[in-house]
């Protein structure tokens, strides 16, 4: 069982930055593909990103733009999510997920909720125009 637990959301004006960090209990972290999804008030849970257990693999969201950044510390056991420029769609609860069945999978396989077997309890970005 991993517990993820993520913190460095808040109130944040349009045009800011925030860092998003993810820490995780289990000792094995590194062997966990980690990505950030979030949920938006009235939609449905998106992806985000993802880094791979050695953070060679990486992909983003169509929307990220260069906008957003991840990165992972396997020795900190930590996964964290830079994002800059925000914008008031970018209003959400942000979610940390594992994903513990070492595939390697192309962008449908990491974009999918369903490839993530643990999940955080999420930190709320708030972005006001």
């Amino acid at each position: 069982q991993v517990h993820l637990v993520e913190s460095g959301g808040g109130l944040v004006q349009a045009g800011g930055s925030l860092r998003l960090s993810c820490a995780a209990s289990e000792r094995t972290f590194s062997r966990y593909t980690m990505a950030w999804l979030r949920q938006a008030p009235g939609k449905e849970r998106e992806f985000v990103a993802v880094i791979g257990w050695n953070g060679g693999t990486k992909y983003f969201a169509d929307f990220v733009k260069g906008r957003f950044t991840i990165s992972r510390d396997n020795a900190k056991s930590t996964v964290s999510l830079q994002i800059t420029s925000l914008k008031p769609e970018d209003t959400a609860v942000y979610y940390c997920a594992a994903d513990s069945s070492r595939t390697i999978g192309g962008s449908s396989y990491y974009t999918a909720l369903g490839s993530y077997d643990y999940w955080g309890q999420g930190t709320q970005v708030t972005v006001s125009s």
